[in-house]
């Protein structure tokens, strides 16, 4: 079906007109769906699809937010139609998955109630392609045919991903006329480290300025993700996440609410483990035997699980464990969720995620039927959802000779709010997200050393749920008024 090389005869964009009927009236509003050309020295090099939603009257004085997913390759549906757009995919009340069919209803959550809306799918995923030849580079003897065969590949990586995406923002401005429109972008997981890297960015070289950068669920520095035996940090970002879930489920020895059992793991974190972790070695064993006994009291999980890990507690042996004898796993985007174990019988973990893999048909069903039955768009293309050729062959490669180790974006924030003293960055997670932990973005704020004039414009706030906290109703409710409180002082 020439899924990778489109042309106009494969696709056809749609401009309709809707209507969101909320508690406090009827919002009219349109919705384009369109491919956009991204260039290359003058030459078309690339086609990113994109929904818009532009409340209708239009005004340039509207509130302007282009939105994205991570991965890296993932599509905007996630956001597009869990939380922000006029039409939202229906879960259960604590987030839970529905059974099949999926539902949709008119989302009355919207962010359209205060900013237009503009969905970008980065190259490789959704709708989004490289046209043919995008590769060639200038003295390049390769055949044309060959080219085209793996034509997303030189777009995967950090640095061209992100001009990209700004000059798409830059052209969308233009065409649309709506550089003096008050703009933000939102992103979610590695879409959150695209937005703290583009908040320099835009600036720098695209000459556009935001009122305001929404990270939801981050990644900015890869090195916190995990710990290993010789970077220790990665062991205590995690534990308060863990905390939280054990409370949970009630296997602490604590009537707290998660939230405040969570509060006393950051302390935890902060004052012992990390201390403990770096003493190695030297540490004595009633030491050990001290930290060890305070981790599963934070954590629900055995005084021998704890100790066979040396107080390294991975959040996979955590989702295994913490419910091992009820024979269930937590799922890692929303450890609030449980599923029976396939295998409880082995060592390891073999089944599949069930926050992960059980959302796909939710979120594929979802996107497909809004785009191609109630917007209209006519492609014989396949909308990847989440396209893992993209996750493998990333490129995370830092620029520099010299530079090594893992990539990270807090140094570009930290430039964008110098550069720009009146953006508002917002921080949002969810408590039991153990893939991208809440503690991290806690701990990095805390280590970013912002004037004392900047502190103020930078806000963290937590909500309960997973990576996709919004998929909880009172969750994305609460986000709701603190988004739009959070829009309201970014414009003032």
């Amino acid at each position: 079906m020439g899924d990778s090389t489109p042309d106009s005869t494969q696709r056809q964009g749609t401009i309709t007109d809707h209507t969101l009927t909320t508690a406090l009236g009827e919002l009219a509003y349109q919705a384009s769906a369109q491919w956009q050309l991204v260039y290359e020295q003058q030459k078309p090099i690339a086609e990113l699809f994109h929904v818009a939603y532009i409340a209708r009257p239009s005004s340039t004085d509207r509130p302007l937010t282009f939105v994205f997913n991570g991965g890296p390759g993932a599509a905007s549906a996630y956001l597009h139609m869990g939380a922000l757009g006029p039409r939202r995919v229906c879960f259960n009340a604590d987030g839970g998955l529905p059974k099949p069919p999926v539902r949709l209803a008119d989302n009355q959550e919207s962010w359209l109630k205060f900013t237009d809306l503009v969905f970008i799918d980065p190259l490789g995923t959704g709708f989004s392609r490289s046209l043919p030849g995008s590769q060639e580079k200038a003295g390049d003897p390769t055949p044309e045919k060959a080219k085209e065969t793996k034509p997303d590949h030189s777009f995967w990586e950090v640095e061209r991903d992100l001009a990209t995406l700004g000059q798409f923002i830059q052209a969308y401005l233009s065409e649309h006329h709506r550089w003096l429109s008050p703009i933000f972008i939102a992103g979610e997981s590695y879409g959150g480290f695209r937005v703290a890297k583009l908040t320099r960015k835009l600036q720098q070289e695209f000459g556009v300025g935001l009122c305001g950068a929404i990270l939801i669920s981050p990644v900015m520095e890869f090195e916190l993700l995990s710990g290993t035996d010789y970077t220790l940090t990665g062991w205590a970002t995690a534990l308060p996440s863990m905390a939280a879930t054990a409370a949970h489920h009630g296997r602490v020895d604590s009537p707290s609410a998660p939230e405040h059992w969570a509060a006393q793991a950051e302390s935890f974190a902060r004052q012992t483990l990390i201390p403990f972790l770096a003493l190695g070695e030297t540490a004595t064993s009633a030491h050990r035997q001290q930290v060890y006994q305070g981790l599963a009291a934070l954590t629900g999980l055995s005084l021998e699980v704890v100790q066979r890990h040396r107080g390294r507690l991975d959040t996979g042996i955590f989702a295994r464990e913490l419910l091992r004898d009820q024979q269930r796993i937590l799922g890692v985007y929303d450890a609030s969720v449980t599923a029976i174990d396939p295998f409880p019988d082995r060592l390891l973990s073999e089944g599949s995620d069930p926050t992960l893999e059980g959302i796909d048909r939710i979120f594929t069903g979802a996107i497909n039927s809004h785009l191609r039955d109630t917007l209209g768009v006519s492609t014989p293309l396949t909308y990847h959802l989440l396209n893992f050729d993209v996750f493998k062959a990333w490129s995370f490669t830092p620029e520099g000779d010299f530079k090594q180790g893992f990539v990270g974006a807090v140094d570009d924030l930290r430039l964008g709010m110098s550069l720009n003293p009146h953006m508002r960055v917002a921080i949002n997670h969810g408590l039991f997200d153990l893939v991208t932990p809440y503690f991290a973005s806690n701990f990095l704020v805390d280590l970013m050393a912002l004037n004392p004039e900047l502190r103020p414009n930078l806000t963290l706030e937590h909500f309960k749920g997973g990576h996709m906290f919004y998929t909880w109703e009172q969750s994305r409710q609460q986000w709701l008024a603190a988004m739009e409180a959070f829009y309201v002082t970014a414009v003032g």
